[in-house]
């Protein structure tokens, strides 16, 4: 089976996330999409994260019973902060039948020189590209192992979401329905 293993803090998950999901599983050859909750990307600020088990919660809520879909924890027993290729090799070993690939915005690719063993990623893993607004990956899309995916895309921001909550307005449509019901009941971002 080939994963596609989509990273991300989901702090919150949104409908943005959810419709790059369901187009990859859809319109790839990617058999089942993996939604990697990130307990910390060492390029952002963990400060601002809601607690790993609340994220991963609503993704699991988000996802429902889409059996494409699965979300992964897979990171919260591993060593901090979260190193992509790590992961990779601790799922290779665990998985030893699976093809593993990875989901990625044009932003997350324009900077990937940065990440750990970026090199063995670019050189080893298929990498499903969808577009971000404001980002041109142009120095590493031509990767022969990089497949440019036209998503349709929504500009919503989990930070604008948080700052949404925190002041006490609705994100209904901004996130799933059982992500809204849940957050509606919650103290989470408030």
């Amino acid at each position: 089976m080939k994963i596609g293993l989509f990273f991300g803090s989901f702090n919150p998950v949104h409908v943005g996330h959810m419709i790059i999901a369901n187009h990859m599983v859809q319109y790839s050859d990617l058999d089942q999409i993996w939604m990697v909750v990130s307990p910390h990307n060492p390029l952002k600020n963990k400060a601002s994260l809601a607690k790993d088990n609340d994220r991963y919660h609503l993704v699991q809520l988000a996802i429902g019973n889409n059996t494409k879909i699965k979300a992964s924890n897979v990171e919260f027993s591993m060593p901090l902060p979260s190193y992509t290729i790590d992961t990779l090799t601790f799922l290779n070993e665990k998985y030893p039948k699976h093809i593993f690939a990875l989901i990625m915005g044009g932003d997350n690719l324009e900077n990937i020189d940065k990440w750990k063993n970026y090199q063995q990623i670019l050189d080893n893993y298929d990498i499903y590209l969808y577009k971000r607004t404001g980002h041109n990956p142009d120095k590493f899309s031509d990767y022969p192992r990089v497949k440019k995916m036209d998503v349709p895309l929504l500009d919503i921001s989990a930070t604008f979401i948080r700052q949404a909550l925190h002041e006490g307005k609705s994100v209904q449509y901004l996130v799933p329905d059982a992500v809204h019901d849940y957050l509606e009941n919650s103290v989470m971002y408030r």
